[in-house]
């Protein structure tokens, strides 16, 4: 089972969007894939219309036996997509002292490596325990960055929260650049997503999301997608096709995208 965390320390640069956008591209696979909403709003739950119940849902894989808790804990949201849901009381998961508690959530989804293909995790916008068990359990880490100057100068935090965990951790984390919510008509969007390429080329991903209100109708909805894809779905589904390795060049995503 390959794990992605989505995880940027700024809010509102669409890391639920493209946690759900993502999964919606691997359903469409084909694939099985697990959701997992390590955010205490539980934006991620709220949008599949899931129960955000005190003393269940993810926030149990941290107070003891994660692999028992992760089985009894997930839930189904559509043929062939489940979700560990956050819970309000997630926020004070930290004050419990129980071992190991960083490492919780991989035992936790190492036990349903054989149900899924994919699992997905939305982190919350700051540093602390679930961020860092994230970190922890992933095999790479998307970080999504809107295409304006402060959302940029953001991501400098959250690149040394990663370089810290990193050393924490005593393992190097692959992470890539997602650029969101694109409005190639500004003269600011068009001059950040420039500079954000010049300054993170190596880990930044050649194409782009642009801004689409079909994934706003989709959180409406309460499903992954709600009618066909629209820009932004495409798009994200390029991303699939980079991270899988097939070969689609950020260059023509770019282009569709801005077209």
């Amino acid at each position: 089972m390959r794990t992605i965390a989505v995880a940027n320390q700024k809010g509102g640069v669409g890391k639920t969007t493209t946690t759900v956008a993502l999964a919606a591209a691997m359903a469409e696979r084909g694939r099985r894939v697990l959701l997992v909403d390590l955010d205490p709003q539980g934006s991620l739950s709220a949008w599949l219309r899931q129960p955000r119940t005190e003393g269940r849902g993810v926030e149990q894989l941290f107070l003891g036996e994660p692999e028992e808790a992760a089985w009894r804990e997930r839930l189904d949201v559509e043929a062939g997509v489940s979700i560990l849901p956050s819970s309000p009381a997630l926020a004070g998961v930290e004050r419990h002292g129980v071992p190991g508690r960083a490492r919780a959530l991989a035992a936790g989804l190492a036990s349903l490596a054989g149900q899924f293909e994919e699992a997905l995790i939305d982190c919350p916008p700051s540093l602390g325990l679930p961020m860092v068990s994230a970190l922890a359990a992933c095999d790479r880490l998307l970080v999504p960055v809107q295409t304006e100057f402060l959302a940029l100068e953001g991501l400098e935090r959250m690149t040394g929260t990663v370089a810290m965990v990193e050393r924490s951790l005593a393992r190097k984390i692959t992470w890539h650049i997602v650029p969101t919510l694109h409005d190639p008509r500004t003269g600011a969007g068009r001059r950040s997503l420039e500079l954000l390429r010049s300054r993170y080329e190596a880990q930044a991903w050649p194409g782009l999301v642009p801004v689409d209100t079909s994934l706003r109708d989709a959180a409406e909805a309460g499903r992954l997608y709600a009618g066909a894809p629209g820009r932004a779905g495409q798009a994200y589904s390029g991303l699939v096709d980079w991270l899988d390795g097939a070969g689609v060049t950020g260059k023509h995503l770019a282009q569709e995208a801005a077209a």
